[in-house]
């Protein structure tokens, strides 16, 4: 779909669009030769999340957060969303039944039905327990640091390096995950993201081949590349970090 397709069937307009893709929030599948945006089924899916959490009143920072947190759930995401909407439809709920009674004449000085304050401390609740396993640490920090200032054509940029090394890593699969040929990208693959995200330890590096590996989220996306590349990329980091 194109942006203008996107913004009629979503609600939003162009400009907000624009700007999730320029804070790398909602990124498009493709441009186009001519500039224009192409939307996929993956990016729908993903804009629908972000508009779950906007209607429940997340921060545009907090939503990129939660989304980027390796240990984010797309079902966990949205079966705590559910719970929180439905608070939200008590609450409102609540509101319909005070301004019926209201009319009937029951003159009821009630306020509580206006008080948010108990879907605000779940909101808060549900965006601290999401970045709880990552939020906290040193490559978290640094990440959030490093990325706060990257425009549309930073992000162009590292994802064009990213494809290009996960390339050669498919195509280094015509050797062992011991040789050269795949270590020498994994040296590559540690210097890329200590350039472009943050510090990637040794310790750092090994963790994210498990994930390569044992993740079905990670290894959908490294597999576009080619068929058992995650496990090899796993055993190539497991090699190099040992």
């Amino acid at each position: 779909m194109t942006v203008k397709e996107v913004s009629r069937i979503a609600g939003i307009s162009v400009r907000t669009l624009h700007y999730y893709d320029e804070i790398g929030l909602l990124r498009p599948e493709t441009v186009t030769g001519a500039g224009y945006r192409v939307y996929g089924e993956k990016e729908l899916v993903r804009l629908q999340q972000i508009l779950f959490f906007r209607e429940l009143g997340f921060q545009l920072k907090e939503i990129k957060n939660i989304m980027e947190n390796p240990s984010f759930d797309e079902k966990e995401a949205l079966l705590k969303q559910r719970d929180l909407l439905q608070l939200k439809r008590e609450r409102i709920l609540g509101l319909v039944r005070l301004i019926d009674k209201t009319l009937k004449g029951e003159r009821n000085m009630s306020f509580q039905e206006f008080d948010r304050s108990w879907i605000e401390k779940a909101r808060e609740e549900y965006a601290r327990e999401a970045g709880k396993r990552w939020g906290g640490t040193e490559a978290y920090r640094q990440s959030e640091a490093k990325t706060a200032g990257y425009r549309k054509d930073d992000w162009a940029r590292i994802d064009a390096g990213m494809d290009r090394l996960f390339r050669r890593f498919a195509e280094a699969m015509a050797f062992s995950p011991e040789e050269e040929a795949a270590q020498g990208l994994v040296r590559e693959w540690q210097q890329y993201i200590t350039q472009n995200y943050y510090e990637c330890t040794g310790g750092i590096l090994a963790g994210l081949g498990e994930l390569y590996r044992s993740d079905e989220r990670y290894a959908k996306n490294i597999e576009r590349y080619g068929e058992g590349l995650a496990e090899f990329m796993s055993k190539a980091i497991a090699y190099y970090c040992k």
